[in-house]
């Protein structure tokens, strides 16, 4: 009970953190949903705790598609929020197939794998539909590296979705750890 617990307040810290950062522009797409949707998947049973968040993700896609909107003057369609719902989806299922073979290596390459996925999906969506973008191979490269010129390189997105995703797995990981071992040690102090 005590690490599902845990692993509920991570998440929603992780959603917070989310909104929070868009006010520091070097921490702009640290992608920690991914991660405890990854996560979460790997360590809780209970396929609900999965929705958490998704919600999460949700919430804080309208709350930060407002904010681009004023500040950028640039919003998100239903269609992309979809899309990066799809993402943080594909992390459950990475997730769900690591948990049947845990180990450090499947840890980090599941974790690795939900940020490239999300990396291409979303960029590969803002090439299709975005206009600015030719519909050529280069455009779909000029997508994947530089992005538009009034902002920092989606290459440099996906360093910080990568760094956050490393990051927060890590984290959640290790706090899962020390649950774990907090919770065998007082079972045997008790016996």
């Amino acid at each position: 009970m005590k690490t599902t617990l845990l692993a509920i307040a991570l998440i929603l810290v992780a959603a917070f953190w989310r909104i929070a950062t868009v006010y520091h522009p070097a921490l702009f797409n640290v992608a920690p949903v991914t991660a405890l949707a990854f996560c979460g998947a790997v360590y809780l049973r209970n396929w609900r705790w999965c929705l958490v968040p998704l919600a999460a993700l949700g919430f804080s896609d309208l709350w930060l598609n407002h904010y681009h909107a004023t500040v950028f003057g640039y919003t998100w369609t239903f269609t992309e929020m979809l899309l990066r719902a799809g993402c943080v989806g594909v992390a459950i299922g990475f997730g769900r197939l690591v948990a049947l073979r845990p180990s450090v290596t499947n840890l980090l390459s599941g974790t690795i794998g939900s940020s490239l996925v999300f990396y291409f999906v979303t960029n590969t969506a803002s090439w299709a539909a975005d206009a600015y973008y030719p519909g050529t191979g280069a455009g779909w490269w000029q997508a994947l590296t530089l992005g538009h010129p009034e902002f920092p390189p989606t290459l440099w997105f996906f360093r910080n979705t990568l760094a956050g995703d490393l990051l927060f797995t890590g984290l959640f990981v290790g706090a899962m750890a020390f649950a774990a071992e907090r919770n065998r040690a007082w079972r045997l102090a008790k016996t």
